[in-house]
């Protein structure tokens, strides 16, 4: 099974998963996949058009964001449509979920999300975002 990696109520993330995991995604309650990964970026991955097929057979939503380096204005504008649009929980996943984490926040951030509360939760699934906060609001 992947290691997912628990950061809201509805989204969670995870290193790089295989097609068999699929099926064990969905037991497992989620109900979409978000691909943060670019086909071919390293040997052996599973690719858009597998992951794709494996979700619909696991009865999964799918979406592909690939997002190469940090995610851009685009990615996060995808990003933000994908949460908004997709059915929960959801799952996204990149190489080690640091992509897909990322892209998250600043989604958030872009959502009018407070900053010590998206970057306390990343940090609660293993991921350290305190360079974002930049990117968020300030408090008032």
């Amino acid at each position: 099974m992947a290691d997912i990696r628990h950061v809201s109520d509805g989204f969670s993330v995870a290193p790089q998963i295989t097609a068999a995991d699929f099926a064990e995604i969905a037991a497992a309650g989620f109900r979409a996949i978000i691909n943060n990964r670019p086909d071919g970026e390293a040997p052996g991955q599973i690719g858009d058009a597998d992951a794709q097929a494996a979700a619909a057979a696991a009865g999964l939503r799918y979406i592909a964001i690939p997002v190469r380096g940090a995610p851009g204005p685009a990615e996060v504008e995808a990003t933000v449509a994908a949460l908004a649009s997709l059915p929960g929980p959801i799952l996204a996943y990149c190489r080690s979920g640091t992509r897909s984490v990322t892209a998250w926040a600043l989604a958030q951030a872009r959502s009018g999300g407070r900053a010590d509360d998206v970057i306390d939760r990343a940090r609660g699934a293993g991921y350290d975002l305190n360079a974002l906060r930049s990117a968020f609001a300030p408090s008032t």
